[in-house]
């Protein structure tokens, strides 16, 4: 799975890697080395166009970190749908509508995963931190998922209080450093997939699920670090360095 995840680069540095053409200064996000469930994210997502003449968008937004599908009664539940499998993301009912119309790339550093390791002193197993990155340093594109949710107690369909908009990662088995830590891994698209998860007017399932098949091509790197990643409150470039 993949629960905590970093993300520091700036809308402007995202606006400029995913040749984003919209993004809204009033949902800047501050870099975050300690990113959880239902925080607030960076998603590249397209929308299509709303009246004959208008091109389709790619947009930068900010979205909470859980999906909340479009049928759901309450929001409560987008807490634990942080992660899609691969294998079943395209017929389950919370995520096949959202596969097939609502696909996003978010942006990451790296993300953690957690291995449990005995602690020689005491004899107790402990889940040791580890942070996993591209070993070229490059920008993570994992593949997403976004869904809209109408919030029924705002009366205005207008009123931007009443939709709630989530996204969740899908995940994948894991390869390379990944695969040493956890068995499975969020999946990242390459450059060259961009264009095709991201369309809402690809709509063949098959087409689509083809581009899932292989994480994208590049070397993973592991390294353990500090255990005050366990806690979401705190934050700092300081969580992605190795420990000593």
């Amino acid at each position: 799975m993949c629960g905590r995840y970093a993300s520091s680069r700036s809308p402007q540095d995202l606006t400029r890697l995913f040749d984003v053409t919209e993004w809204r200064p009033e949902e800047t996000l501050a870099p975050s080395w300690n990113v959880a469930p239902t925080d607030a994210v960076y998603a590249v997502l397209e929308r299509g166009a709303r009246e004959d003449g208008e091109e389709v968008r790619r947009e930068l937004r900010a979205l909470k970190w859980g999906l909340v599908p479009s049928w759901a009664k309450d929001p409560k539940g987008g807490a634990r749908m942080i992660n899609a499998r691969v294998e079943t993301v395209h017929e389950k009912p919370a995520y096949r509508r959202a596969f097939a119309k609502r696909r996003c790339l978010l942006p990451a550093d790296g993300f953690y995963e957690w291995d449990p390791v005995k602690d020689e002193a005491t004899g107790k197993v402990r889940k040791q931190p580890y942070f996993i990155r591209p070993a070229d340093g490059q920008v993570m594109a994992m593949a997403g998922l976004y869904e809209f949710w109408r919030d029924p107690e705002v009366a205005d369909s207008h009123d931007p209080a009443a939709w709630l908009t989530t996204c969740t990662i899908i995940t994948t088995d894991a390869t390379d450093a990944a695969g040493r830590v956890h068995p499975r891994m969020p999946l990242a698209l390459s450059p060259d997939h961009y264009d095709t998860w991201l369309d809402p007017h690809h709509t063949d399932t098959a087409d689509l699920r083809a581009l899932l098949t292989q994480p994208a091509d590049g070397r993973l790197t592991a390294h353990p670090v500090s255990p005050a990643v366990n806690n979401v409150r705190n934050n700092g470039p300081h969580l992605v360095d190795a420990a000593t």
